[in-house]
């Protein structure tokens, strides 16, 4: 079993103005029934409600690092930030940040992690994360513990970024992005250790389709341990599963990606 060093991290609980209650669904619809399997049970915890614009709406404001906190709701870090007019707000916090440090919103800022700017502005190979898909409405892209994408070209209005999937991107050059790569990069090398850590994450244990019975997995039946049976491995709905393309053909934001991410191969 191995863990996360949380020495770097604030000794203080989240900011009560900015947290709020998370009811758990456990995987059900308002019909009650299962839509995501393996879903249920876990810790309790409180959702910190993120500024993902980064203070767009306040250019030119900097905003200065009050703590470094732990979020249960996702892999990185994030920070407490204070604006000149005493607002304060959670944004994703990237590495190297440190408490005091002041970071800005601008068109055009200084190249220092957590500062944001337009991708036009941004030079060629330069780290970004917490990235806009469409002009004002916040990061959507990149937003994982350890994750960047970066900066390779600028042309026609757009900048073609490498996504951390390897996928190579055009985006508009209007939208925002924040400087640096995101905190916590160890999070990808933590070893649970034992069944019930995963369940303080709300993760149910899976079974293996060949464990089941006919009727219950396309892959289950026969006596003692067998193959599946069948040219190819399906889902537990009779789809093809593993290594078919998901993606709906003919989708509208096809003509803005230059290259597909390369298909990892399993060991």
């Amino acid at each position: 079993m191995t863990g996360i060093d949380y020495s770097v991290l604030t000794k203080k609980g989240p900011e009560r103005g900015l947290t709020l209650p998370l009811k758990k669904k456990s995987g059900r619809n308002n019909q009650g029934r299962i839509t995501v399997r393996h879903k249920g049970g876990g810790a309790k915890k409180k959702y910190r409600i993120i500024d993902f614009s980064s203070g767009q709406d306040k250019l030119g404001a900097p905003a200065k690092i009050l703590s470094l906190e732990y979020d249960p709701c996702r892999t990185s870090f994030i920070g407490l930030v204070q604006y000149p007019d005493g607002e304060k707000r959670y944004v994703l916090a990237p590495q190297d940040l440190k408490m005091g440090d002041e970071i800005i919103c601008k068109e055009a800022a200084e190249f220092k992690a957590g500062n944001r700017m337009k991708l036009k502005n941004i030079i060629v190979g330069t780290p970004v994360y917490n990235i806009e898909l469409v002009p004002g409405r916040g990061g959507q892209f990149v937003r994982s513990a350890g994750v960047c994408a970066k900066v390779l070209a600028k042309e026609g209005g757009y900048v073609n970024l490498a996504m951390p999937s390897t996928e190579v991107r055009k985006i508009s050059e209007e939208c925002f992005a924040s400087i640096g790569s995101l905190s916590n990069p160890e999070y990808t090398f933590v070893n649970l250790g034992k069944a019930g850590r995963k369940r303080h994450f709300g993760i149910r244990p899976t079974v293996r389709g060949s464990a089941m019975n006919p009727c219950d997995h396309p892959h289950g039946g026969g006596e003692g341990r067998t193959s599946i049976g069948l040219k190819y491995p399906k889902t537990p709905w009779g789809k093809p599963a593993l290594g078919v393309k998901t993606r709906k053909k003919g989708k509208y934001s096809d003509r803005f990606i230059i290259s597909r991410r390369k298909k990892k191969h399993r060991k």
